[in-house]
């Protein structure tokens, strides 16, 4: 199959198109900083154009406006590239009718339920992100009648920049770090949530998942292992409620949020968060600098770890506390 992945320089499209590849597929990673061939999501004629030259089986759409603050700041560009961006790749894909892949996030949600959200629980955004996220979905349910709509939460991996490796970059010139601690979630690795992309475009079960790792912490839990497993020491992370640190030009979708799958109960969850992340703080130099396929190959004369690495995920779905 012919895969068009947008976003192929982000942290997900990185672990996503080694993947996909692996799989048999023809993959082409459509970004707007190519040299060649450039493709602007926000830009109809651009789009159609790479479709035309690349005529694709499928496309995953994982390029996005993620930072949240920033889409707080600017909601126009938020809109424009999550919304309008969506609409355009979505109108393509319907008119070729073929199976589209949208990235979505745990921000279309408030946060007030107390138990596990599922994919049929009503969304209430709280933040322009969270808002230009499900506008986006509704293009994509509308426009594309072969579509999934893939809803992850705090996604981490060994590419890009994501809440570890921004707490690692803090620690390096910080004696103390003050943490969220009353905002839960359940940490999703890019490489796990690629895999389950991968498994989703070989079916023909088109609809809305919750895509993510099992377990849940908070954010002050999160940097703490983040440190532990990256050996700082003397680096204090101190526990800080919401209501409590500098409000944020983001409203989260928490104090209060997590999911629970709906689509896939009869089969087992991801391996555990703290699972994955040992195993990612396991990679050589620990600042990132080896892919985590990699260190896969690297790894294979220890069994057990080779056996962690290397399970199959599945679909599961994620807290919003």
């Amino acid at each position: 199959m012919r895969v068009l992945v947008t976003g192929a320089n982000g942290q997900l499209g990185r672990d996503l198109i080694p993947l996909l590849e692996t799989a048999g597929h023809t993959v082409y990673g459509a970004t707007r900083r190519a040299e060649e061939n450039p493709m602007e999501i926000t830009d109809f004629a651009s789009i159609v154009a790479q479709f035309e030259r690349f005529q694709p089986d499928a496309v995953i759409h994982a390029a996005a406006h993620t930072n949240v603050d920033d889409c707080e700041r600017n909601p126009d560009n938020a809109y424009r590239v999550n919304a309008l961006g969506t609409w355009n790749i979505a109108t393509i894909a319907g008119e070729a009718n073929i199976p589209l892949i949208y990235v979505s996030t745990d921000f279309v949600f408030d946060g007030a339920k107390r138990t596990p959200y599922t994919e049929y629980d009503a969304t209430n955004p709280l933040n322009h992100y969270g808002a230009s996220k499900l506008a986006g979905e509704k293009h994509v349910a509308q426009l594309c009648r072969k579509h999934f709509i893939a809803r992850t939460s705090w996604l981490f991996g060994v590419h890009g920049m994501n809440f570890p490796r921004r707490m690692l970059e803090l620690a390096q010139t910080r004696k103390e770090l003050t943490v969220i601690a009353d905002q839960i979630g359940s940490p999703t690795h890019t490489l796990d949530l690629a895999g389950v992309l991968v498994s989703l475009l070989a079916s023909q079960h088109y609809g809305t998942y919750h895509v993510s790792n099992s377990g849940e912490c908070s954010w002050y839990q999160f940097a703490q292992k983040t440190l532990e497993l990256a050996g700082v020491q003397g680096v204090n992370v101190r526990p800080i409620r919401t209501a409590t640190g500098s409000p944020p030009p983001a409203a989260p979708p928490t104090p209060s949020s997590t999911t629970s799958p709906s689509n896939c109960k009869a089969t087992p969850c991801f391996r555990t968060g703290r699972q994955h992340f040992r195993i990612y703080w396991l990679v050589p130099h620990r600042f990132f600098t080896t892919p985590l396929l990699e260190f896969v190959i690297a790894c294979s004369n220890y069994p057990l770890l080779y056996f962690c690495l290397k399970t199959k995920p599945i679909l599961s779905s994620f807290w919003l506390r």
